[in-house]
């Protein structure tokens, strides 16, 4: 098995494309975008896509697309499941707009990859939610009664557990939900296939140049790095994870990490369990597993079960993580026991951001604007992020600058070391208490305590 950082998928796309020059001495732009992930790419994407006049500069401390944007499930998800919710705390009609524009961009990812010729394997099919121990029966009913409420009854439908087995079968799977639009990608390829369309445009991209310092001024604002700087009028902050360095934002965000095995392909294997739609799924478990087929026929697997970063500091276990990978392993063959025999060929994993409601989350801080929080659901969301991003940037009070993500109300994780210390013992009570929960065996008193103080501040983690 090849237990890497960066994963399989960097790889099948061919490696990354070689890289632009580091940013070197003084440069200008309207708009300079910290982060070449997905976020920030999208924003520039959209900055054109609103004035194509716009001059645009991406510093990226790494390589375009080699974060969470390149190793990530690929799955492309919307919103309707959180509108029941979101209802409640701004009205219907923003909840609905919201879910109604997350939907245009996962048919909009489609259109990018079918008129730029960007083969990212993009694949439209419903997402299923799939209940795999009885604790999970029914956990999707809040959402679909709440949208039903609403009369929205086709977003989200109940399936039972016969109609579960004819979409995918499995010893564990019992009932579930189907939810009517998604759409898998291979990430690192939509990735790269970004990058070159946005160089194409005329978008200057230094990679390699990881900024170390913001100064605003009353009418501009500048961007520096270890050997330039870039002065434009207004900033982008699009670096995931590592938002947690800025001190306007670092308290709305928290660090965990996510981690994926891949077998060899089993053509035979999928077509036995009847898995030929490309459907992604996801269990109903708080620490997730999700998972999906490869188009030549391989098993993608993944647990969000792993390590909090220490301070939102990396640290090489975030990364490569032997344990988790072995645990996520042994939980794809007890969910498909005829891999038995076959070759798990490369496993991968690394940070991802995590907002306190789930949610991404854009704000502004003068002339800087920032999105993060996308808690590994960020494929399409980016896109959708990119327009708010390019409206925040150029001043624009439209319908993606309105909606219910910008500048919601405030919710912070506790300070540091209280934020580490803390997200470690709830990791631990999770894992403890669904593994109880999943083997049918009482949950200790403690471990139950621990793992509900998310829901008892109100926070909602990590799915």
């Amino acid at each position: 098995m090849e237990h890497t950082a960066t994963g399989w998928w960097i790889e099948e796309a061919g490696g990354p494309p070689p890289a632009q020059a580091p940013l070197e001495g003084p440069v200008d732009a309207d708009v300079v975008v910290i982060g070449a992930g997905y976020l920030g790419m999208w924003t520039a994407w959209q900055l054109l896509e609103r004035d194509p006049e716009t001059e645009v500069v991406i510093v990226e401390s790494g390589q375009a697309g080699h974060g969470p944007s390149g190793r990530n499930g690929g799955f492309v998800n919307g919103y309707w499941e959180y509108v029941p919710e979101l209802a409640s705390r701004f009205g219907l009609d923003p909840a609905i707009e919201l879910a109604r524009q997350a939907d245009r961009s996962i048919l909009e990812i489609g259109e990018f990859c079918r008129r730029g010729k960007v083969d990212a394997w993009y694949h439209q099919a419903p997402h299923l939610e799939i209940s795999t121990a009885p604790y999970q029966d029914g956990a999707w009913r809040e959402a679909l009664w709440g949208l039903n409420r609403f009369g929205i009854d086709d977003e989200v439908v109940e399936l039972v557990p016969a109609q579960v087995d004819q979409l995918c079968f499995s010893p564990v799977f019992r009932g579930g939900a189907w939810k009517r639009i998604g759409a898998t990608v291979q990430p690192a390829r939509l990735a790269f296939g970004l990058r070159s369309a946005l160089l194409a445009r005329g978008v200057r991209l230094f990679e390699h140049s990881e900024v170390c310092e913001i100064d605003q001024g009353e009418h501009s604002i500048t961007v520096r790095t270890g050997r330039g700087r870039v002065h434009a009028s207004h900033a982008v902050l699009a670096v995931n994870w590592r938002t947690t360095r800025w001190p306007a934002f670092s308290r709305e965000v928290s660090v965990a990490s996510s981690h994926i095995v891949l077998t060899e392909p089993v053509p035979d294997v999928i077509e036995e369990i009847g898995w030929t739609g490309g459907e992604a799924i996801t269990d109903c478990q708080k620490m997730i597993h999700y998972f999906r087929t490869t188009r030549d026929g391989r098993i993608a697997f993944g647990w969000g079960g792993g390590r909090m970063a220490a301070g939102g500091l990396h640290s090489p276990d975030l990364d490569v993580d032997l344990e988790v990978v072995e645990r996520t392993a042994a939980t794809m063959r007890r969910f498909f026991p005829a891999l038995e025999g076959r070759e798990i060929t490369h496993a991968w994993g690394g940070p991802i951001d995590v907002a306190p409601r789930t949610l991404p989350i854009y704000r502004s801080s003068g002339r800087l604007h920032a999105g993060w929080g996308f808690t590994g659901h960020g494929v399409g969301p980016s896109h959708l992020g990119g327009k708010i991003l390019s409206g925040l940037a150029l001043g624009a009070r439209d319908e993606y600058t309105k909606l219910v993500l910008v500048e919601p109300p405030v919710k912070t994780f506790p300070p540091e070391p209280a934020r580490t210390i803390g997200g470690n013992l709830i990791r631990g009570a999770m894992i403890r208490r669904e593994d109880a929960q999943a083997a049918g065996e009482p949950v200790g008193p403690v471990t139950g305590l621990i793992s509900q103080l998310p829901k008892l501040i109100g926070l909602n983690l990590p799915r």
